[in-house]
């Protein structure tokens, strides 16, 4: 493999899954996805910033999708208890359209078993099903002190720590679903319209 597509949020696990397929000399495109509000413009500067640190690793590339029109769409058509899984559904299809334009083959995610309601063992086998892609997932089955540790050693941590609002953390249910399956999930996806929403979230 020689490129791949990291799925890179603000915070501390996405830049260590990025470092780590960096540190194997895999070339890595950071794709950001921002709703543009405020707290989002000053999330992007952090990323900027992750994205640099991550640059001093090996070859990387940031790119910014824009995906308030998105957001909204689905904050419409999706109860709030599964949006969080329609909103990474979309941010990976769109991912998928950004690897066949750089010609990678894989995506990479931060994701650790258990830690967030969207990374049960259900709910992971949810949003992977969006995607024909393969994604990787270094940190599985690591702890958030692994990963905390690693991410010191990188020289993202203290980028990651500082405040942020996550765009996927945008208009959810206090207390999200923890098991989905994709059948249910796809039902609500029949209110959007899918491929268009694809082909408007137009990276910068």
């Amino acid at each position: 493999m020689k490129k791949a597509i990291a799925l890179l949020s603000g915070g501390i696990d996405s830049p260590v899954a990025a470092a780590l397929l960096l540190k194997q000399g895999i070339e890595v495109v950071l794709v950001h996805f921002t709703n543009l509000t405020p707290q989002q413009l000053s999330v992007q500067n952090k990323v900027e910033r992750l994205a640099e640190q991550l640059s001093k690793i090996g070859k990387t590339k940031l790119v910014i999708v824009p995906f308030k029109d998105t957001q909204f769409s689905i904050i419409k058509a999706v109860p709030a208890e599964y949006r969080m899984l329609v909103y990474r559904r979309m941010m990976f299809r769109i991912a998928d359209r950004i690897k066949e334009q750089e010609g990678a083959e894989a995506l990479v995610t931060g994701d650790s078993l258990g830690q967030v309601a969207s990374q049960t063992l259900e709910n992971l086998r949810t949003i992977y099903s969006a995607t024909n892609s393969i994604v990787l997932h270094p940190l599985l089955g690591k702890d958030k002190q692994e990963i905390t540790d690693i991410a010191k050693e990188f020289g993202t941590y203290d980028i990651s720590a500082l405040p942020y609002e996550d765009c996927c953390s945008f208009m959810i249910a206090r207390h999200p679903a923890t098991r989905s399956r994709p059948a249910e999930i796809e039902q609500y996806e029949k209110n959007l319209d899918v491929p268009a929403l694809v082909n408007a979230a137009q990276p910068s």
